[in-house]
C-alpha cells in the first residue's frame, strides 16, 4: 500500500463514521415524542359580596392538530368539593368560557379551568390537556 491509498481509507472511515452519527441522530429525533404547546389562563376576583355577581372567565388553546377543544370551568367551595360549573362548546381554536353566580354565604370560593381535547362534538371520552392553576374568592 502507498501513502495516499492509506490517506483515502481514512478518509473514507471518517465520512463513513460522520454519516453514522447522523443516521443515529436522525433516528433518534424521530423517535423522541412531539410535546403539543398549551396554556389555560384563568381570571376572577380576589373578593366578593354576599349576593354580588361574581364573573370568572377562562381561555384555553393548545396546538394538538386534529383536536376540537372544550374548556370547563370547574369550583371548589363550602365543603362540596369539585365540581363542574359550565363548559364551552367544542371549537377547532382557541376556547374561552365565562360564568357568572352569586355566592350565597361567606367563605372562598376556588375556581380552575380545564381544557379537554376531543376527537368528535359528541366525544364520551375527552382527554384532559392542561388545567389552569386554582384562583380563589374570598366571599365577605
Amino acid at each position: 500500500m502507498t501513502r495516499t491509498k492509506k490517506t483515502g481509507m481514512k478518509a473514507r472511515g471518517g465520512r463513513l463514521a460522520v454519516i453514522g452519527a447522523l443516521g443515529v441522530a436522525a433516528v433518534t429525533l424521530a423517535a423522541v415524542p412531539a410535546f403539543a404547546k398549551g396554556d389555560v389562563d384563568i381570571t376572577a376576583p380576589q373578593t366578593a359580596h354576599v349576593g354580588k355577581t361574581i364573573t370568572v372567565t377562562a381561555h384555553g388553546d393548545d396546538d394538538s392538530a386534529g383536536y376540537l377543544h372544550q374548556l370547563c370551568l370547574e369550583e371548589n367551595g363550602y365543603g362540596e368539593g369539585w365540581h363542574q360549573e359550565t363548559c364551552s362548546t367544542p371549537v377547532t381554536a382557541d376556547a374561552q368560557v365565562t360564568a357568572h353566580g352569586t355566592a350565597a354565604r361567606r367563605g372562598d370560593l376556588e375556581f380552575r379551568a380545564v381544557l379537554y381535547g376531543l376527537t368528535s362534538a359528541h366525544d364520551q371520552h375527552p382527554v384532559r390537556l392542561h388545567a389552569s392553576a386554582v384562583v380563589t374568592v374570598h366571599v365577605r
